[in-house]
């Protein structure tokens, strides 16, 4: 909000308007002159929301740097194919492009090279997931349409150095001329330290420039030279470093340089030394910073000098902080009075509202007229409200409380109109969880999980089809609270954790110092205030940065646990809940996750914890409290059985919470376009082997008040015959008649329950199977990828209602998969042991050293069960000995008729870990999938391969007969190699390959 202090009238001036100033700062209103405000993202609508939404690009400019760029928020255009990126290309300017890999239509270095050859000047960096790929660049790709490369590590402010790092470049040549602004230069050929370091250092630049700067006259002139901060410069090569170094010599205030990188064409080690060297010489004083992986290369550092920084050094962002000096940040807004005095801060719009009733007129008018809360608001991103305050005048105000109520009243409309649909912060005062659908505490990330519900409730506001489609259903993501990384940030250092400290202590003794550490007391006290509000049972989970992200697979390594938040004392009620989240703090740092991470390219950061605190969904049962129906969905079938097909997706369901789901417990899978299509369930007894017999539940009587955190969560498991007259049961459940060995769809008769869910996939009591269908199309659109999510159901309608169905988490399915780990080359099926174009299943297995196959020359069909009793005998061993085995036979394994196949049980083969059936002139049986045992094959994710020989498919028995082998009857041949098998099985292609690697036969 500005003011006119000659007419008295409120006005936003472009500049400052009032005070004399040094006609040497007129210079700082020239700076900055090309800006990028206009940004093509050409990704997928997935892609674009965890860029967006998730801190948004305007956003985090702004607020990291206020004063910059106040009135021109950089604004996003999103592309979601290739072709719609030239179209609009062609239609309006452009300032940067930003691609990111996952475009169906064009390869990226295409892409790249086609928006070079209509817009030559036009900057394009390509935003990758991981290194594979882009670093080193692909053999035989051309990749001069693409400036720069940068990969994605889950934090919002490298898509802010990007930006900045191409406005750099724009301006540094009439920007160094014109003020003599200062330069660091960053050395850097690899795309991954380009990506951790590049943010850094901007924050740190910043930082400095912010403390250095308090010694300008006023603020205005604070944030005019805030203009000139130091411009940073990125070189891939000696040849680059040394050319920028000799452009810029007189404007360097620092260089940052890696040791080993390209010089002459040749990736030289000691390239970082020599280009330091020579700087040194020319600049006695000038800050070098050489940085390496090889620790060796300190002594290197000693003789430029210049300081010496280890990559692999747990404490790389302190010391890089370090080197920058102590920094002095911004972002709060500050009341003073007109002598420059400190009065309060407030640190949000929310603060902001509450703080302005108490501020004194004299600080209300001296902010007023220096444009402090149009800017401060502008630097949020909040464009309509700032572009308000500026366009306010003095003469529509008799003095300074009406002022006062018009900047209250606009910033409480906007709070109030900002929550429907999306997420807001949290507010003890005004918070209201049946109107709030999705709440954070905190101003850190939302964690990769939360954010992908965080996009949900976007799709959901958005997806207004769907919800006509369904006017009988509610369809919504539960209330939900996250609490950002920030609390995770500050909890560590309220207690003065080091997980440099832990390396050596168990997982069990990290719980227990992280129960015994104390909240954060303005964590603690949300906390408090959020279930003051909140009285249903909840489920408080991970949310770590790199989870459900595509291709981070940190998915399944944290912990969630369940809080039944019915305590009479509402102290232990906070207890409960904040012992909760104090768990899932903890288990960032546990042995698993910690050595995942060092594993992957995400080994430079520390994975920062988000927490989402969740409305659990269901109902009360007498002592307990559970769903009618929890499941998981997923848009692609990797085992497709005739007549599904792999596109039209699966689901797998359940009574109670769906724990065991990932666990292989027995659950209902089918397909949502054909929900009646259920292999397993051919038969009565393959119906009775694959029903569900037990379920989970959340016990709300009887527990203690530490609860069974011990346990890893505070459900219990139940037997459904012991639930028999409750709700859920008599809603989904058939009968099992014993004297008529059958199976009658419905509760109202004599016998056993068996859970079917039939009512539902049947008899469409409630639309299932459509509604994830349209979910799973809807998802998949919006992720530009397979998606899959987990859902629960509530069937307690009314007469409007059916029920409530509620999206519990959605991430691409591509969260957790190397999709490259599964490409089949032409080599691989040249020189493969078995080749197949019949596979079911998906993902590659190196675990499995062992080959047991019937053997074709003495095969006898007459002797198919004299076969099964063999394989019993020699599966039992590997049952005892804990290890898995691939299994090769004739037609179709578990067939009911012993001339087409091997007529084993499931406990018969029961260690398999990859299956191989041959059909051939002996035995030409269509493929059985494995229909007789297709729970146990989908819930472990076997590979199921069908050979045709004669066709495309191969087997190489001369190969394998070849392998000495441990030991041959008449029936079996058992081959152990001394390294494991490759399978690779790409579902998606329904292709699979078995490859011998490196095998020495024992």
């Amino acid at each position: 909000m500005g003011m006119d202090t000659n007419n008295n009238n409120f006005s936003l001036p472009v500049s400052f308007q009032d005070g004399d100033f040094d006609t040497h700062f007129k210079v700082f209103y020239e700076l900055m002159a090309n800006r990028v405000t206009e940004i093509l993202l050409v990704a997928s609508p997935y892609d674009a929301y965890i860029l967006e939404e998730d801190g948004s690009l305007a956003t985090k400019l702004i607020n990291e740097y206020r004063g910059l760029n106040l009135s021109r928020p950089p604004r996003i255009t999103q592309a979601a194919t290739a072709a719609q990126a030239m179209t609009m290309l062609d239609e309006k300017a452009f300032h940067l492009v930003i691609a990111m890999p996952h475009l169906d239509d064009m390869d990226i270095f295409d892409l790249g090279r086609r928006i070079k050859a209509a817009h030559p000047d036009l900057p394009v960096v390509c935003l990758a997931h991981g290194v594979r790929g882009v670093y080193p660049p692909p053999e035989g790709k051309d990749c001069s349409g693409i400036d720069q490369f940068f990969i994605w590590l889950g934090d919002a402010d490298l898509l802010l150095a990007i930006v900045k790092s191409m406005e750099d470049r724009l301006n540094v040549a009439a920007d160094t001329r014109r003020a003599m602004v200062r330069v660091l230069i960053l050395v850097e050929d690899s795309p991954l330290y380009t990506s951790y370091l590049l943010p850094l250092i901007y924050k740190e630049v910043v930082n400095q420039t912010q403390e250095v700067l308090e010694e300008s006259l006023n603020q205005e002139h604070r944030l005019l030279k805030m203009r000139a901060r130091p411009k940073i410069l990125v070189a891939k090569n000696y040849e680059q470093a040394i050319s920028l170094y000799r452009q810029y010599s007189d404007y360097l205030f620092g260089i940052i340089s890696d040791t080993r990188y390209p010089k002459g064409g040749t990736l030289t080690a000691d390239a970082g030394y020599t280009f330091l060297s020579e700087v040194r010489q020319a600049i006695y004083d000038l800050p070098l910073l050489l940085i390496s992986n090889e620790p060796e290369n300190k002594t290197l550092a000693a003789r430029i000098p210049a300081t010496f920084l280890d990559k692999n050094s747990d404490a790389l962002l302190d010391k890089i902080h370090h080197f920058f000096r102590n920094s002095l940040g911004f972002g709060d807004f500050i009341f003073r009075r007109p002598g420059g005095s400190e009065i309060i801060r407030a640190a949000n719009l929310k603060a902001l509202e509450e703080i302005l009733p108490s501020v004194p007129d004299e600080s209300l008018l001296y902010h007023a007229k220096r444009n402090r809360f149009s800017n401060w608001i502008m630097a949020r991103s909040e464009i309509a409200l700032a572009s308000r305050l500026r366009k306010a005048r003095a003469a529509d105000f008799p003095g300074a409380d009406a002022i006062r109520q018009f900047i209250i009243s606009h910033i409480h409309a906007l709070r109030k109109w900002r929550q429907k649909g999306v997420v807001v912060q949290f507010n003890s005062s005004d918070y209201d969880p049946d109107i709030s659908d999705f709440a954070k505490i905190g101003n850190g990330s939302l964690g990769g999980k939360a954010r992908g519900l965080a996009f949900v409730t976007n799709l959901l506001r958005k997806s207004t089809d769907l919800e006509q489609h369904y006017p009988d259903v509610t369809i919504r993501v539960p209330q939900t609270l996250t609490i950002t990384t920030e609390g995770f940030d500050a909890f560590v250092a309220h207690n003065g954790l080091d997980p440099s400290a832990i390396t050596d202590l168990s997982d069990d003794d990290i719980a227990a110092m992280f129960l015994n550490a104390g909240m954060p007391p303005w964590l603690d006290d949300q906390l408090a205030d959020y279930l003051r509000s909140v009285h249903h049972p909840l489920s408080v989970r991970s949310s770590g940065l790199l989870e459900d992200v595509h291709h981070h697979p940190f998915t399944g390594l944290y912990k969630t646990y369940m809080v039944p938040n019915n305590h009479t004392d509402f102290a232990v009620r906070c207890r409960q809940l904040t012992s909760a989240v104090k768990l899932v703090y903890a288990s960032t740092w546990f042995r698993e996750p910690r050595t995942f991470l060092k594993g992957t390219a995400y080994r430079l950061r520390s994975d920062q914890m988000a927490v989402i605190v969740q409305q659990l969904v269901g109902s009360r049962q007498g002592g307990f409290f559970y769903p009618d129906i929890s499941g998981v969905a997923r848009s692609h079938n990797f085992y497709p059985v005739a007549p599904l097909k792999a596109e039209d997706g699966v689901a797998r369901i359940v009574m109670g919470f769906g724990r065991g789901i990932p666990e292989g417990e027995p659950s209902v899978r089918f397909s949502p376009a054909h929900p009646q299509v259920m292999p397993q369930f051919s038969k009565v007894e393959d119906t009775l082997a694959n029903v569900q017999r037990t379920f989970w539940a959340l016990r709300l009587a009887g527990m203690p008040d530490d609860l069974y955190f011990e346990r890893g969560v505070n459900l219990e498991i139940r037997h459904v015959d012991d639930a028999e007259t409750e709700v859920p049961v008599q809603r989904l459940a058939s009968t099992y008649i014993a004297a008529e060995n059958r199976i009658r769809d419905t509760v109202q008769v004599p016998g056993s329950r068996i859970l079917t869910f039939a009512p539902v996939l049947k008899y469409d009591t409630f639309p299932l199977p459509a509604l994830l269908k349209d979910l799973l199309a809807l998802g998949r659109e919006g992720m530009g990828c397979p998606v899959e999510f987990e859902f629960s159901v509530d069937l307690n309608g009314d007469a409007e209602k059916r029920g409530t169905f509620n999206i519990l988490q959605m991430r691409p399915m591509s969260a957790g998969q190397d999709h490259l780990d599964v490409a089949i080359t032409d080599t691989d099926v040249a020189r493969a042991l078995c080749y197949s174009t019949e596979a079911l299943g998906h993902g590659r297995k190196h675990n499995i050293a062992d080959i047991v196959y019937v053997r074709p020359d003495t095969f006898d069909p007459a002797r198919t069960p004299a076969i099964a009793r063999a394989i019993a005998a020699c599966n039992e061993t590997f049952r005892k000995t804990n290890r898995s085995y691939l299994l090769v036979g004739p037609g179709r394994w578990g067939s009911f008729d012993r001339w087409l196949g091997i007529p084993v049980k499931w406990h018969d083969i029961d260690a398999v870990g990859g299956m191989v059936e041959i059909r051939n002139d002996q035995i030409k049986a269509d493929p059985s999938h494995g229909s007789h045992f297709f729970h146990h094959i989908t819930a472990n994710g076997i590979p199921y391969l069908t050979i045709t020989e004669g066709g495309g498919d191969t087997i190489r028995w001369d190969r394998l007969k070849a392998l000495p082998h441990r030991c041959q009857d008449d029936y079996l041949g058992h081959i152990t190699l001394g390294h494991p098998l490759i399978i690779k099985c790409d579902g998606r292609q329904m292709r699979a390959v078995v490859l011998l690697e490196n095998s020495n036969p024992v």
